[in-house]
């Protein structure tokens, strides 16, 4: 079994190999091993089911094969819930962290860290060629904090905070991260699906 990333982004694919490895059977495939080039599709969707589905569904079309993405977002209370499904375009340009940490640690000045709750949201689509499509959904609860800590992780880790664990994301070891956080929640739930695709199929 097949399948195409539709990310060019190295952490997302970390994460993802990490837990959904090349295991017999399974071969994940980046977007250079295959005919897809995901720098092309438009995010158009209003929620991050959309987004996903249509990165998926790209990907599947131009590769002929099973296609796995993402979209994430990151909802804050005291925002109404902003950035969220712009979490990655928050400050403007596409994927800068700096930039987009930078905005939201302005918009929340001032504002007590009582009231700075906030939840991560991933949802993960899986999607055939011949139509079939299977999407699942992980979330993480947190704060913001009012300055950056830690290096691991990526986007708006750094100002993740967990209060259970008092670290922020980015002070995790992947293994750690991916047991608890909302990608890794999703990766999970997909993990147990391509197995039960790939014993279906292999009994074909």
């Amino acid at each position: 079994m097949k399948i195409v990333l539709a990310t060019a982004n190295r952490h997302k694919i970390e994460e993802i190999r990490s837990v959904i490895p090349a295991e017999a059977g399974i071969q994940i495939l980046e977007q250079l091993d295959s005919r897809f080039r995901g720098n092309d599709v438009a995010e158009t969707g209003t929620t991050l089911l959309e987004n996903a589905l249509q990165k998926a569904r790209a990907a599947a079309k131009a590769s002929g094969l099973w296609a796995l993405a993402d979209d994430t977002g990151l909802f804050v209370d005291a925002l109404d819930g902003k950035p969220g499904v712009f979490s990655a375009r928050y400050a403007g340009e596409e994927g800068n962290a700096v930039k987009n940490i930078e905005k939201l640690l302005q918009e929340l000045r001032g504002v007590p860290f009582e009231k700075r709750g906030a939840h991560f949201e991933t949802v993960m689509a899986l999607v055939h060629p011949d139509g079939r499509e299977v999407t699942v959904q992980g979330e993480l609860a947190g704060m913001i904090a009012e300055k950056c800590s830690g290096e691991k992780g990526f986007g708006y880790d750094p100002v993740f905070w967990l209060p259970k664990r008092g670290v922020t994301l980015a002070e995790l070891p992947l293994e750690e991260k991916n047991r608890i956080s909302h990608r890794g929640k999703a990766l999970l739930k997909m993990k147990k699906i391509i197995e039960e695709i790939l014993k279906i199929e292999n009994e074909k």
